[in-house]
């Protein structure tokens, strides 16, 4: 290559390109190409994405937004790991998951993802910290005291007082906070959150998303929201537009 390389660049120049493009790469943590999702439904095949390519950095804290029939819920299925493509390849840290079993897209959300759901999913006959210890059962994580640790969540999102509570004793936006901390217990690189403040009042869902938005300044993670509102957008790095299954 430098042969090629060295009628345009000095060494020291190729060396350069070399190492950014390297870096480059490195801080890619998703990447779709040319990804179709096609569904059958009776005699009519839906597709949901037509193509979506897309690249989210390791750190960034972006939104994929679209009005409905968008593609961005299949979108969030494909990154998550929920689902695989008709057609085209999923990148999660350079490694190709797109023709992953089901047992090993499970071990990669179990290790790799945690999520945030619009109706929060907390088990109503569980307390705060039996619902943020539930990933831990699933998962191959070690961790010599996983209760002191969601112990210790909890406490992060101001919910050190709510540990012994049951869902219906919590109001919305600290049953939306319990499900952050279950996000975060298995120490994930990636939090996918789905309509996050779509249950709450503005002045909650702001307290959300500074609980987002501190996660991802301070423990680094990569914060990816999937939602229709656009009041979230100071928070963000990036906005990923989706229209007819694809980026616009």
């Amino acid at each position: 290559m430098y042969s090629i390389l060295s009628l345009f660049l000095t060494r020291e120049e190729f060396y350069l390109l070399i190492t950014y493009s390297v870096r480059v790469v490195s801080e890619e943590i998703i990447r779709l190409e040319n990804v179709h999702k096609h569904y059958v439904m009776g005699n009519v095949i839906v597709k949901a994405l037509s193509g979506l390519s897309l690249s989210i950095k390791r750190g960034e804290l972006v939104a994929i937004v679209g009005s409905s029939g968008s593609g961005k819920s299949t979108a969030m299925h494909i990154i998550g790991a929920l689902d695989t493509p008709t057609k085209g390849n999923v990148y999660f840290e350079g490694k190709n998951v797109s023709r992953f079993s089901q047992d090993e897209l499970a071990q990669l959300r179990g290790r790799k993802i945690g999520f945030v759901f619009q109706q929060f999913n907390l088990i109503r006959s569980s307390t705060a910290l039996e619902n943020v210890l539930l990933p831990t059962v699933f998962s191959n994580n070690v961790d010599s005291d996983p209760k002191k640790r969601a112990i210790q969540i909890l406490r992060d999102v101001e919910l050190g007082d709510r540990i012994a509570h049951k869902p219906t004793e919590l109001s919305g936006g600290q049953q939306q906070r319990v499900a952050i901390a279950r996000a975060l217990i298995n120490d994930p690189p990636i939090i996918l959150a789905d309509e996050p403040t779509g249950n709450l009042d503005s002045k909650t869902g702001k307290l959300v998303m500074d609980y987002l938005r501190k996660i991802n300044k301070e423990q680094g993670k990569t914060v990816i929201i999937v939602t229709h509102d656009l009041d979230i957008t100071k928070y963000l790095d990036r906005i990923i537009h989706l229209k007819d299954g694809r980026v616009v």
